[in-house]
């Protein structure tokens, strides 16, 4: 053992010590100066260089399942934990706990249910209308295991929207959950003979199969592999409806690829298998099942799934299961900061929030209330090939991008024309990108490695999307439909959306939908119908702009009626304005971006306004005090 006389003797003597100490400080200033140089040239270089590497571990990973031809699935994945972790809890629910054992004997039993009363072969189509429960997981890895696609119904929409989205998808088989067996008994008769119906209740009407009976006595044992082995990573594995830009919700369609990609999110950001995820938003959207439950499974995490978002139970919620990590769109932030003041309310274990859709003050609202909370926003269409992740937390940006990301992800912000609603193109016929600072219309190249896989068996619609010979003869981009604009720090920021919709409680509205249900009633001549902002709210309020046909007359109640009973709530209009009649210079999204211009204003529109109230289940005259109170967020939309 040495003595530190012994070491001090080893040590360089005479004229080398100061040399060596000359260049060792010099070593280190240069260091110190190169790293503020790099905070100061550089900000967010080590942000930028950690999250880049995440990427390029998950287009590895992509890479390596192509070379080998053998992927690992959303499923593959929840199957290995259910072997290597089988008590660990997978989903709470209600305070019932499933562990993944659980979760996997339970899909088991709708897999052989379906093996033994049913025709479902692989690739099958079975589209499943259900709320946020247990049950939807086990009937979703269930189908799975049979190789079959679900398609997940949005559970608010009804009547001829549903009938739209089930018939559009074109399954074998629906499953119902047992609170919605209502609103499927309204369509049953205009479904095709060779649909089977599947309720999961012991009581079930005529015409429908009680699922919940026969898993009573089925079995749990292991499914072969061979009925769910993926053979691509572009093979089919779910369809998600969207309303897109426009027309009516289409079914798009999620690969292999997607889902695994979007089950790396919560990773991306830095959750572990230790989180645990409160998820609030509906399973039936690519947010909760692609990136909350995938998300879980990547981790080996476990989830707590609630049947619908509650403000007044959010925090304790997440005090009663010690919550790390929750899922919001920016309407969930902004209610949480709407309700009244309580003590504690940074008494929790949450660190990350992930989501989209966050306004910059509520964002800063939130934070100063709730504490050291991470908010991980985030930018990604469910049909689209073009993600953002701000990684870096910073307020009111959707990403964050740089020459290396633009390596794995191509894509542009162009000029757009906003009356005529069309990327504006030059004499020569290509668009032009718009500078930094400047909004443009968002636009990612389609290629080999970036894929758009379009909607269910429409080619028309899946054409629409597409923007062709761009910036040069043959190349073809996804047309996001959104508004982006990038600052000088490379931060994305979104700044509208395009096209025949808008977004309100974090739903996408298609405005041709709400104008057919509207011109369904018989005294109406046109229905144009678009969204409005609102003080104090995400998104837009959707308003409609009605003609009344020669020799009839106005019946507020049959439309009030008419949007209740064919729209979900957050589709209805919220305001009408009743015109003479529609202008007819220029074209009709011209007309559009006029009548958004002037608003709901009785100060600027001269013509007869309504307003919704929810209190009084009808259509009101919009006076100038209830305009008031609307602009000071004193009524609830």
């Amino acid at each position: 053992m040495r003595t530190m006389a012994g070491l001090g003797s080893e040590l360089p003597s005479g004229p080398v010590a100061p040399m060596l100490l000359s260049w060792l400080t010099g070593l280190g200033a240069g260091v110190i100066v190169l790293g503020f140089l790099q905070k100061i040239l550089y900000p967010y270089f080590w942000d930028d260089f950690w999250y880049l590497l995440k990427v390029v571990r998950c287009g590895l990973r992509m890479e390596m399942y192509r070379l080998k031809g053998e992927l690992v699935t959303v499923l593959d994945k929840f199957l290995i934990h259910a072997k290597k972790q089988p008590h660990k809890p997978f989903i709470i629910y209600e305070g019932d706990v499933y562990t993944y054992q659980d979760v996997d004997r339970s899909s088991n039993r709708v897999a052989h249910v379906f093996l033994n009363h049913s025709t479902l072969k692989k690739g099958d189509i079975v589209a499943l209308l259900m709320s946020n429960e247990p049950d939807f997981i086990h009937v979703w890895f269930g189908l799975a295991k049979l190789g079959c696609v679900v398609a997940f119904l949005n559970s608010n929409v009804c009547s001829i929207s549903l009938l739209h989205c089930i018939l559009s998808c074109e399954p074998k088989a629906l499953v119902v959950g047992a609170d919605l067996l209502g609103a499927i008994e309204e369509i049953l008769p205009s479904l095709p003979e060779g649909v089977s119906i599947w309720g999961m209740k012991d009581s079930v009407p005529q015409g429908v199969i009680s699922l919940k009976e026969k898993l009573s006595t089925a079995s749990d044992s292991q499914v072969p592999r061979d009925y769910y082995v993926a053979s691509s990573l572009k093979a089919t594995y779910l369809y998600i409806f969207t309303s897109g830009t426009t027309g009516l919700p289409k079914a798009a369609v999620i690969c292999q690829l997607q889902s695994v990609m979007g089950s790396a999110g919560l990773w991306a950001f830095g959750c572990t298998s230790d989180d645990i995820v409160y998820i609030t938003l509906p399973l039936y959207h690519s947010a909760g099942s692609l990136l909350g439950i995938g998300g879980c499974v990547e981790l080996g995490a476990t989830c707590v799934l609630k049947k619908k978002f509650s403000a007044s139970q959010f925090w304790n919620d997440c005090k009663k299961y010690n919550v790390t990590v929750f899922q919001y769109i920016g309407e969930l932030c902004r209610y949480l900061c709407k309700q009244p003041k309580r003590e504690g309310e940074k008494d929790h274990r949450v660190r990350l929030a992930i989501g989209n859709g966050i306004r910059s003050d509520v964002w800063r609202e939130f934070l100063d209330r709730f504490g050291n909370i991470k908010m991980c926003e985030l930018y990604g269409a469910t049909e689209g090939n073009i993600y953002f992740m701000n990684h870096t937390g910073k307020i009111g940006a959707v990403g964050r991008t740089n020459f290396l990301y633009k390596l794995f992800f191509t894509f542009d912000l162009i000029k757009y024309d906003f009356q005529k609603d069309e990327p504006i193109r030059n004499e020569q016929g290509w668009c032009s990108h718009v500078k930094k600072g400047e909004p443009g219309l968002l636009v990612s190249r389609v290629n080999a490695k970036n894929p758009f896989f379009g909607y269910a068996g429409n080619k028309k619609q899946t054409e629409e999307k597409l923007l062709r010979d761009v910036f040069k003869k043959g190349d073809v981009y996804f047309n996001t439909g959104d508004i982006i604009v990038q600052d000088q720090e490379n931060f994305l920021y979104f700044w509208d959306r395009t096209g025949d919709t808008f977004r309100w409680k974090g739903e996408n509205v298609a405005t041709t939908e709400v104008a057919d249900i509207i011109g369904m009633l018989d005294f109406i001549q046109e229905a144009n119908v678009y969204g409005v902002a609102v003080p104090g709210h995400e998104g837009k309020a959707g308003m409609a702009s009605i003609t009344v046909k020669p020799n009839k007359s106005l019946d507020l109640e049959k439309v009030y009626e008419q949007v209740v009973t064919f729209l979900p709530a957050y589709a209805c209009p919220k305001f009408l304005r009743i015109q003479e009649k529609m202008e007819t210079t220029g074209t009709f999204k011209l007309l559009k971006f006029q009548l958004v211009e002037e608003g709901f204003s009785p100060l600027k529109v001269s013509d007869p306004l309504y307003f919704m109230d929810s209190l009084k289940k009808a259509y009101i005259p919009l006076t100038k005090e209830i305009y008031d109170q609307i602009m000071l967020e004193e009524i609830k939309l």
